[in-house]
């Protein structure tokens, strides 16, 4: 599939969706948000095992392209409310609703709502120059994209209101230092730490990892007792998977697993 906005390609059970507006740094525009709605639904195939999201050139993205939403002077201002409904949210659903690894790599800047899609992947990868940014204050607007739900969870309430309501700029290592992504890694192994996670996902059990995904995303809603009732379920179900089997066989006979991600 030939796309303006995005690259997106898929080897050896692994995709890779790249922002591709490098002289935009990447902000979203409609069309690369209907490009990205497009490629999340083929990485949603479960002949892919694991989803890299990265960006060309020196940004991730830098949120959403001002000048795509520009009105006339005098004319009724922008609905922004429409653009997260139609656009923004269901970018977040889409990426949280994968049955399967979504690695963000964060190769540059993320700001604003680039900041905040970076956040709904489930492992978040930052290289050392990466920054991470919420300059919605300078605006006069909230954190979207789900930031007003990420930040206090990750990084706690004092630190989130610091980042919401002052703008100022994460490094990445602070970033990972607070919590806020996984790991920091030098810009020179950043290529080659996210290929081998990439890679190990590529082969691992995927359905177990995706009903990890599932558990862990509603234990935020659970009480323990759901929480409980849920992890029975879901082991139940797994117990019967073709992966859970393999790797039963495989560590009695002392040899690596062949998981297919059923």
């Amino acid at each position: 599939m030939a796309y303006e906005n995005i690259l997106y390609a898929e080897f050896d059970g692994v995709a890779r969706l790249t922002l591709n507006r490098p002289d935009k740094l990447n902000s979203f525009n409609v069309a690369m948000h209907l490009e990205v709605r497009e490629a999340l639904v083929a990485a949603a195939r479960p002949e892919v095992r694991v989803l890299v999201l990265t960006g060309a050139g020196r940004a991730f993205c830098a949120g959403q392209d001002l000048s795509d939403r520009q009105t006339a002077p005098g004319a009724e201002p922008p609905d922004l409310g429409e653009t997260i409904g139609n656009y923004y949210a269901p970018l977040v659903r889409q990426i949280r609703a994968l049955d399967k690894p979504v690695i963000g790599a964060i190769n540059g800047v993320a700001a604003g709502a680039g900041c905040n899609v970076a956040l709904a992947c489930d492992l978040v990868i930052a290289a050392r120059s990466a920054s991470f940014l919420q300059p919605f204050c300078r605006l006069g607007l909230v954190p979207d994209a789900g930031g007003t739900w990420w930040l206090p969870r990750l990084v706690g309430p004092a630190r989130a209101a610091g980042l919401a309501m002052l703008g100022e700029k994460l490094s990445a290592e602070q970033a990972a230092a607070w919590g806020l992504i996984l790991k920091c890694v030098d810009d020179e192994h950043f290529a080659a730490e996210v290929d081998g996670l990439a890679a190990q996902f590529a082969s691992a059990p995927t359905l177990g990892l995706a009903r990890t995904k599932r558990a862990l995303q509603q234990s935020w809603a659970n009480t323990l007792d759901e929480q409980l009732d849920l992890e029975r379920d879901l082991q139940r179900e797994l117990g019967r998977s073709h992966d859970y089997a393999e790797g039963v066989s495989a560590f009695l006979g002392k040899r690596t697993p062949r998981f297919t991600g059923r």
